[in-house]
């Protein structure tokens, strides 16, 4: 897989992300478990094809590594927000710090604080980011379906988001 492909499956929001390398290290006691130093995984900057602002990627694990779920620690900094996308087998969303917006077409765009979780049905077009004024950090897991996570569209316009208000 070419490397601008890679990065671009880590940033898919959320998105299934690639953790080999971290999984290659074995940093357990035994090969029941295997634990990831998050220290060792460098974080991506996400992609300006996918993104809008500066968004930020870690990968958590891979959806090859053996189940079909890929996680990632997406951080949005104010303004910042995913391209429209979709996820042909879905996506969870856990909220792990500060607040921001999720939008599926057609519905009015609801805020997101910490502790709160979104699952996104497969199929559904959709983004997610930080409000204007504040940072937000996410966990996004998602599935691989067919081999593929996510199906990445348009940005969001200026006027879309700047609907809610920020």
């Amino acid at each position: 897989m070419p490397k601008i492909a890679l990065v671009a499956t880590l940033a898919a929001a959320g998105l299934a992300v690639t953790a080999a390398p971290a999984l290659a290290q074995d940093t357990s006691a035994t090969a029941d478990q295997v634990v990831v130093d998050q220290a060792q995984v460098k974080v991506n900057p996400g992609p300006a094809d996918f993104f809008t602002g500066k968004a930020w990627v870690r990968s958590l694990t891979s959806p090859t590594q053996p189940g079909q779920a890929g996680t990632a620690l997406v951080t949005f900094e104010p303004g910042a927000r995913s391209n429209w996308h979709t996820h042909p087998a879905g996506q969870s969303l856990y909220v792990t710090s500060g607040c921001g917006w999720t939008e599926a077409e057609g519905q009015a765009p609801q805020r997101i604080c910490a502790g709160d979780m979104v699952y996104v049905k497969p199929g559904v077009r959709h983004w997610h980011g930080a409000t204007a004024s504040e940072t937000m950090t996410h966990v996004a897991i998602t599935e691989s379906l067919d081999g593929k996570n996510v199906v990445w569209l348009e940005p969001v316009s200026d006027a879309d988001y700047t609907g809610p208000t920020n």
